[in-house]
């Protein structure tokens, strides 16, 4: 049987499939587009009660059987406003331009004049190498850039303190909050993030808070 998606696949397939999954409650985390760990145990449990051979990867005939179990998913079952609530935003991120990141909720919300335009989850960094806390501004953009520490993939880069940026990360996509940054603020939301990339300047604040 060919395979059509299988672990380690990004795509918008991957995204319809993950929030089919969610109808059926197999998944409970909001769909990423990318194929992982979680994604292959959802699919596994879904071929295991419907007599399908369990390989975790999905072919033609699991494809059918959870198109047939579930419906097309909404917009917003593709891409949830955030899996994670907002936190009430810190008074430093009422005026101007700001990229308001609370490691309570884990969420970034990108505000300009004390109004949300958009929000995301994010993580942080572990405790060795903690997120910095306090105000900051974006001082680069790098669209396309690799940690000179880590040799790690960092695309749609804005750098706000040292070397610590918020930036996309494929492996927070994949692992969630099972796995941590080096200090950066991850964002697991390509989509959403090449649009913020896109709207943030050079000099625009950070605020970083509990």
């Amino acid at each position: 049987m060919k395979q059509i998606m299988a672990n380690g696949d990004e795509s918008e397939q991957v995204r319809e499939l993950q929030a089919r999954l969610r109808q059926l409650k197999l998944m409970s985390v909001a769909p990423t587009g990318f194929y992982g760990s979680k994604t292959t145990a959802a699919v596994k449990s879904f071929q295991s009660k419907n007599g399908l051979n369990g390989t975790g990867s999905v072919d033609d005939a699991t494809w059918k059987k959870i198109q047939g179990a579930s419906k097309k998913p909404t917009d917003d079952e593709l891409r949830p406003p955030t899996v994670n609530e907002v936190d009430a935003p810190d008074p430093r991120c009422m005026e101007g331009r700001v990229m308001c990141i609370s490691k309570e909720s884990r969420t970034l919300a990108w505000m300009i004049d004390g109004k949300v335009i958009s929000t995301m989850d994010v993580r942080f960094g572990s405790e060795n190498t903690p997120t910095r806390e306090g105000v900051f501004k974006v001082d680069r953009k790098e669209k396309e850039w690799t940690s000179t520490l880590y040799h790690t993939a960092m695309p749609y880069s804005m750098f706000f303190s040292g070397g610590q940026a918020v930036h996309y990360s494929a492996d927070f996509a994949a692992r969630g909050y099972n796995g941590a940054s080096h200090g950066c603020v991850n964002v697991r939301d390509k989509g959403k993030l090449s649009a913020l990339f896109g709207q943030v300047n050079v000099g625009d604040k950070v605020v970083v808070y509990w």
